[in-house]
């Protein structure tokens, strides 16, 4: 695994339990960031250097890599134009193969997506296919000993993905949900930072690439109304959930994106929803890691429970953020 890695992304969700996981274990990490006080959490971490920088911007990238042994790319948008997409998930990952050519940092691990496809019928989905082409194409040419990642939607302590649903709840009588009956494959996002770790330990899963999903197949429907249920709104009952026809679901997404912030909801996430997030069945998984995945039916509801120590230290790190 080597003794610096580079984590580009490493002040996010999924970053912060693979830059705790990978400190736990002696490495040290590089972690760098726009704004310094976006990630209070890991400045107590002798071993992780959190550093000011743009690392989308070529020349700042080109900087940061010497010293180091392998990188993380987890930088990724939900939301956005086509040119943001391309941007992010695109321009970056060509300008990441680049400086990892020049600097002779081979060992990249890359999160892409679970439905990246170029002929997805989402941005999101077409744009995650074309870096993960970007990225072969520099491995068939020799600059990178490349391992491609695709989990499908994560959850965990301070995701938007159950916290979000039950929020919701606590706020709304009822709630009216476009794509009901979509279909995903939820994966804890500690098994993805776990398989992270394997895959820069293991030189071995240099060229493939993994399915990361959980045991459990859920329908959109079926994780709001267990997020409602976890987090005890209701008396444990949450709320009713009307789903909505597709004309009137692209009409709130609309709406939504209107919004000031990150919207909750966009059209391009109600086209990703077109095409079921599970397993494909045709790439190893989590499994051919050494990793048994967790259930959603057994972590949700102590990730959303309020004494779950997981809550308890999530608040201490909002506290520590002020």
């Amino acid at each position: 695994m080597g003794d610096r890695i580079l984590v580009l992304g490493g002040s996010g969700f999924v970053g912060r339990h693979l830059v705790e996981h990978l400190h736990r274990q002696g490495v040290r990490v590089t972690v760098p960031t726009r704004r310094r006080d976006a990630a209070p959490w890991l400045w107590s971490l002798p071993r992780v250097d959190v550093r000011r920088a743009d690392a989308t911007d070529p020349a700042t990238l080109r900087a940061l890599l010497p010293g180091h042994d392998a990188v993380v790319n987890l930088i990724a948008v939900l939301h956005g134009d086509a040119r943001r997409f391309e941007q992010v998930h695109v321009a970056l990952p060509r300008q990441l193969a680049a400086a990892c050519a020049a600097s002779g940092v081979r060992r990249l691990v890359h999160v892409s997506a679970l439905g990246a496809a170029p002929d997805g019928p989402s941005l999101y989905q077409r744009s995650k296919a074309q870096g993960e082409a970007v990225l072969r194409q520099a491995a068939a040419d020799g600059a990178l000993a490349l391992t491609l990642l695709r989990p499908s939607v994560m959850y965990g302590s301070g995701d938007r993905l159950l916290h979000l649903f039950a929020g919701l709840q606590r706020v709304f009588p009822l709630i009216p949900l476009a794509c009901a009956e979509a279909r995903f494959q939820p994966v804890w996002v500690r098994d993805v930072a776990q398989a992270l770790v394997r895959c820069l330990r293991d030189d071995a899963t240099a060229g493939r690439s993994y399915e990361l999903c959980g045991p459990e197949v859920w329908t959109l429907r079926e994780l709001v109304r267990a997020a409602g249920v976890w987090a005890g709104v209701r008396g444990g009952r949450g709320r009713p959930i009307i789903g909505l026809p597709a004309a009137l679901g692209r009409l709130q997404a609309l709406a939504m994106e209107w919004l000031p912030g990150e919207p909750l909801m966009s059209r391009d996430n109600l086209d990703s929803m077109r095409v079921d997030n599970v397993a494909s069945g045709q790439l190893p998984g989590l499994a051919e890691l050494g990793i048994t995945p967790a259930p959603l039916s057994a972590v949700g509801p102590m990730i959303l429970g309020p004494d779950h120590p997981a809550a308890r230290l999530d608040a201490y790190r909002r506290g520590a953020g002020r």
